[in-house]
């Protein structure tokens, strides 16, 4: 495990996270979505920000197809996004917890698992 893929990771899962929270905070406060729908949009925005940056930094040196790794990625972020979703819809029911605190929650417990699913399948090297 490569300390500077990490921090790429890290990195670039720093600014989709911050990218998604921004996009639901926005959408919540500004044009009245339910915190769970919005949470969808942010999803979608930030998958675009995600496989962008971790297919040109995180993983480049992988020289993973793009195509293969976009469909990968797409599956792996699905996943995450099915937990996220989850484990939101959960924490939403919590008296008291903010929504926009509740989801930078559930965003850093998703990363691991994306980080190990993209690491191990994602952005696998193509076989020669």
């Amino acid at each position: 495990m490569s300390l500077r893929r990490i921090g790429w990771f890290v990195a670039v899962g720093t600014v989709a996270a911050v990218v998604h929270l921004g996009t639901v905070v926005a959408l919540v406060r500004w044009a009245g979505w339910s915190p769970v729908l919005a949470n969808v949009a942010g999803w979608m925005v930030a998958f675009v920000c995600s496989f962008v940056g971790h297919h040109r930094t995180t993983f480049r040196d992988a020289n993973a197809p793009l195509a293969r790794s976009a469909r990968r990625f797409l599956a792996v972020s699905a996943l995450g996004f099915a937990a996220n979703q989850t484990a939101y819809v959960l924490l939403l029911q919590v008296p008291g917890l903010r929504y926009d605190i509740a989801l930078a929650l559930v965003l850093a417990g998703v990363a691991v698992m994306t980080y190990l699913l993209g690491r191990r399948w994602a952005f696998e090297p193509a076989r020669s």
